[in-house]
């Protein structure tokens, strides 16, 4: 039975029509947060994005980024991943251009500029519990990175933006499109998939 779906499956796929010049793209990445309000040193990174690349030059993406221990100036810390009690978290939708260099298949890069807004979580708590502040602000990122791909669906990404979030709530039911005091830069590095 088994053998039977394999085989099936393999049909399939084989008669299955010639895939779009589009691209959905996932990547999990690594990296840094430094800059800004990073206190001064820099602090590990981690998150994913999923996006889409047209044939032409434009696309889109959702991308997630999380930094613990983001106000927090103690590099003796031995929790790799910790979750810990200060920490910020961006969730942004962002539009992606980019220039395919070698093609939409097989190896090439794609150099692209990156843009978009969303949120920007941050979490403050002191070493004794005393005070924990969270702030759910309005943010924008800015940035640029390169896709580099050695098959059809496996490559590499590495990636610099700037985060921005906007001003505080004034109290007055308004919305405040200053720019505000948060600010930092985060670098990161991640395998892509491609399909």
């Amino acid at each position: 039975m088994l053998k039977k779906i394999a085989v099936m499956a393999a049909l399939a796929l084989a008669l299955s029509p010639a895939a779009a010049h589009a691209d959905w793209l996932f990547t999990p990445n690594i990296g840094g947060g430094f800059g800004g309000d990073a206190s001064g040193r820099e602090h590990l990174t981690y998150g994913a994005s999923i996006g889409w690349m047209g044939a032409g030059i434009i696309g889109w993406e959702a991308d997630l980024g999380y930094t613990p221990e983001f106000f927090e100036g103690d590099d003796d810390d031995p929790d790799f991943l910790n979750t810990g009690d200060s920490n910020v978290t961006t969730l942004m939708g962002n539009v992606l251009v980019g220039i395919p260099v070698g093609g939409q298949t097989g190896g090439g890069v794609r150099p692209y500029v990156v843009g978009g807004a969303g949120l920007m979580k941050s979490r403050v708590e002191d070493a004794d519990g005393l005070f924990d502040v969270d702030n759910n602000d309005f943010g924008i990122n800015v940035g640029a990175g390169v896709f580099g791909f050695m098959t059809d669906n496996v490559g590499f990404r590495g990636d610099l933006r700037y985060f921005r979030g906007f001003g505080e709530d004034t109290g007055n039911d308004q919305i405040d499109l200053d720019l505000g005091d948060m600010d930092f830069w985060r670098g990161t590095v991640g395998v892509t998939f491609r399909w």
